[in-house]
């Protein structure tokens, strides 16, 4: 068990801009240390689920104005429980133990905070979502 919660930390990107300190708060604190590196991580297999997600919805994402593409995403993370779960799976499946015990003191407020950084991780390549694809069409 210990080997894997060191394997599990040495595989996460260093998150030098974020800063820590005794003021943040639990949940601040969690998502800095924890849930910013996981998310970095695995930036570029949420960015395959979404374009699977998209697909599987028949691709009416590629149709939209960039603003309603940023609602497109941001509506599927926050109200498809299916596609959020399995985010949350992706990401949860990264804790070592002792950050899922962690975690479940308060999974609610992280999973508001993790849905945040993953559609902003998401927002942040929509042009690189779009411009994927356009390339795969061709």
């Amino acid at each position: 068990m210990i080997d894997r919660d060191l394997d599990l930390k040495r595989i996460r990107p260093d998150f030098m801009t974020t800063t820590i300190n005794d003021e943040m708060s639990t949940e601040e604190r969690f998502q800095n240390l924890v849930l910013r590196p996981i998310i970095k991580l695995q930036s570029d297999l949420f960015i395959e689920v979404f374009k699977n997600y998209v697909a599987k919805h028949k691709n009416v994402f590629y149709d939209l104005s960039i603003e309603k593409r940023i609602d497109y995403i941001g509506n599927t993370i926050h109200k498809d429980m299916k596609f959020r779960n399995s985010i949350k799976g992706m990401i949860i499946g990264l804790f070592t133990v002792e950050e899922y015990k962690l975690y479940i003191q308060n999974s609610s407020a992280l999973n508001k905070r993790m849905m945040n950084i993953v559609k902003e991780r998401l927002i942040d390549n929509v042009q690189a979502i779009s411009d994927t694809t356009k390339l795969a069409a061709v």
